[in-house]
């Protein structure tokens, strides 16, 4: 594939829910604060590479049709994902002067779709090495914040035709959905898609709008500002390299069973391990002084940390970050077993009185995350899910060649998580490095490489 690969926009519209909503859906949705410090997060872009079917006998794939088919059965799924189709809105308080935010599904705008296309292959997106920079724009709203969406829309949705395969990719607004509930919606849209004329009006999961709110404290949250220039900040990322390493099945055992080993104890998940070998590997190519503290950075949904827990059908943002931390000198002085125990203490440990102290204390200071104040060289943050059923989108095209994901939220040291493409317990991870020469260490570090093989 060229490096001048176009990726040119042929339409684009906006797609409603297909019946109308009742008075009650049309309620103001008031986000939690889980999701209000969200407010300067770019979109989350997550997307899927099928390969197009073969041409048969009687009939060649009709790009036309299948866009017809999937606006349609997106117009019906967000019947049942109507706030997707919203935007937000602003209430200004007088006494004492401050901010409501809030998404109003009454402004049902829709959400946009686009056709595009790319004069590549599929095995051009999954050659070797770095994830071709094209991939980048088979997503839209590259760099809008949640905030944006008082005019943008809340969900974009892509379907980049290429010469032999389809990518379907979505933008979704960073305060309304964290990943489980895009991939809860991406679930929902394929299964309607698949259904056609035996669609009866239903899904086999429907979501769960009902909010959040800590006992004793108010469902609507005035935010201590007078105009959003007192909290919007624009975060341009440095420049940076992508590429993906798969781990197999027996891979992840074969490391979940040897950090466990080395922390005398069958605690450790498969999860810790793998990401416990990366916060060493990419600690060890950046070559930070021993001294040095160093973090893991996981984002933690609260749906289960909370007691009682949420519903894990519950759609909204509702996670927080968790970590793990310690020296350079300890991290590389001892395995896998003692990072990863690193990593266990840090999950078990944020509980429902944590969780709920530290909404409290949210509540009494409100604050927005500024991303250009959270960036340095320490840390590893991993973001997504191996857990994620990804594949199970499969929007009448079968399985999915691949998943992919955009240019937001990505800096030096961001981790991404996915389900291998053949289940069983296999993972694909995402790295992104600001340095040339520490992706080709990373490429070279024995401990990491030798992780991959498992004879």
């Amino acid at each position: 594939m060229t490096s001048f690969t176009e990726v040119k926009r042929i339409s684009e519209c906006f797609v409603k829910p297909l019946r109308d909503l009742s008075p009650e859906a049309k309620q103001p949705f008031y986000f939690t604060p889980f999701e209000l410090p969200c407010l300067n997060i770019n979109y989350s872009q997550k997307g899927l590479l099928f390969s197009k079917p073969p041409p048969s006998e009687n009939q060649d794939f009709s790009i036309t049709d299948y866009l017809d088919d999937l606006r349609h059965s997106l117009s019906t799924t967000l019947d049942h994902f109507y706030p997707l189709a919203g935007r937000l809105a602003t209430r200004k308080e007088e006494n004492p002067p401050s901010y409501v935010i809030y998404l109003d599904p009454g402004n049902t705008s829709g959400v946009k779709f686009i056709h595009a296309t790319a004069d590549a292959t599929v095995s051009d997106i999954l050659q070797p090495g770095d994830v071709p920079l094209v991939v980048r724009s088979f997503f839209d709203l590259n760099n809008a914040i949640s905030h944006d969406a008082h005019t943008l829309p809340l969900l974009s949705i892509q379907v980049t035709e290429l010469v032999d395969g389809i990518f379907i990719g979505g933008s979704v607004n960073h305060m309304v959905a964290d990943g489980t509930s895009f991939w809860h919606f991406m679930g929902a849209w394929s299964e309607i898609f698949k259904s056609k004329e035996q669609y009866c009006g239903t899904i086999s999961r429907p979501p769960v709008f009902k909010r959040w709110v800590l006992d004793g404290f108010d469902p609507i949250i005035n935010l201590p500002f007078t105009h959003h220039d007192q909290f919007i900040e624009r975060f341009e990322p440095p420049q940076f390299r992508e590429r993906f390493f798969h781990f197999s099945a027996a891979a992840v055992s074969k490391l979940k069973k040897k950090a466990n080993a080395e922390c005398n104890s069958n605690k450790i998940s498969s999860l810790q391990a793998v990401i416990a070998l990366l916060w060493r590997s990419v600690t060890r190519v950046r070559r930070l002084p021993q001294d040095l503290e160093t973090s893991c950075r996981l984002m933690m949904s609260n749906r289960r940390r909370v007691n009682p827990p949420m519903s894990d059908d519950y759609f909204g943002n509702p996670i927080h970050v968790v970590r793990g931390t310690t020296t350079v000198g300890e991290l590389m002085g001892n395995g896998i077993g003692r990072a990863a125990l690193r990593l266990h203490e840090a999950v078990v440990n944020y509980n429902d009185a944590v969780v709920k102290e530290s909404v409290e204390s949210w509540i009494k200071g409100p604050f927005i995350f500024k991303p250009g104040q959270v960036i340095d060289q320490n840390f590893l943050h991993v973001g997504s899910s191996p857990r994620f059923d990804m594949y199970g989108c499969e929007f009448g095209l079968g399985k999915a060649v691949a998943a992919r994901s955009g240019w937001s939220n990505k800096a030096d040291g961001k981790i991404t998580m996915y389900p291998g493409r053949e289940g069983g317990g296999s993972m694909d991870v995402e790295i992104c490095f600001g340095s040339s020469e520490h992706m080709m260490d990373l490429e070279c570090d024995e401990e990491f490489i030798n992780a991959l093989w498992t004879e």
